[in-house]
């Protein structure tokens, strides 16, 4: 939806450019060449950003058609689809609404459901759906891609993969979930693997020391544990 807050984020963001790293690896200065992702592309993958100021629902619907779906459909595709189907002048004042989603998802040959559904069911949403947030006083669009214990994994059209704890997701929600059923839906779809969080506290947690035994399994020998 539009605010300042997010008009001026969207502002500040510039396009990110994937590029190799080359690292040596092997006697003789042998080089090999490795993908490399930034952290904004990070944030950003599987995800399709918002780059206007009502387009939040726009951008995390045609997340869910392209990553679920494989539909060839980006954040302009999908506003034009909806302007078709909604009033202007009030998109123009309150950004587009779920119905304005729905009209657009129909057109297209699919379905579309809004479930109202309580905090305790969040656990059995098994497929990428929108729902409607309130983000310190703003309304926006973004898309719940799975509950898993006590964290909600959020792909946010302006601020990229987020989680929220349980509670404090259930405080900004509606209650409210859309979701999109048609043909060819991919169970193994991206967007229900988000990316782990890059911080300093999700590695330590993670850490655990290798054991010689699986260093045997990548060549190494023994005499180079002595």
């Amino acid at each position: 939806m539009r605010t300042a807050a997010l008009t001026l984020l969207l502002c500040l963001t510039g396009p990110a450019w994937a590029a190799q790293m080359s690292v040596p690896a092997l006697p003789g200065g042998v080089l090999i060449h490795k993908s490399v992702q930034s952290i904004r592309e990070r944030h950003f993958s599987d995800l399709v950003e918002q780059k206007t100021d009502y387009s939040c629902g726009a951008a995390a619907l045609a997340t869910v058609l392209r990553q679920a779906y494989w539909l060839d459909v980006d954040e302009k595709h999908v506003i034009e689809g909806m302007l078709a189907y909604s009033d202007q002048d009030q998109v123009r004042v309150q950004g587009f609404s779920m119905l304005d989603m729905k009209r657009y998802v129909e057109s297209i040959g699919m379905r579309a459901r809004g479930y109202r559904i309580p905090a305790e069911s969040l656990d059995k949403i098994t497929i990428p759906v929108v729902v409607l947030m309130d983000i310190r006083g703003y309304k926006h669009f973004v898309v719940l891609q799975r509950v898993q214990r006590d964290w909600v994994y959020i792909g946010d059209p302006v601020l990229g993969h987020k989680r929220y704890t349980r509670e404090d997701f259930v405080k900004g929600w509606n209650g409210i979930i859309f979701a999109v059923i048609g043909q060819g839906y991919d169970k193994a779809n991206a967007l229900l693997a988000p990316p782990v969080p890059l911080t300093a506290k999700e590695r330590f947690n993670g850490f655990s020391p290798v054991q010689d035994a699986e260093l045997m399994d990548f060549g190494f020998i023994q005499s180079d544990f002595f």
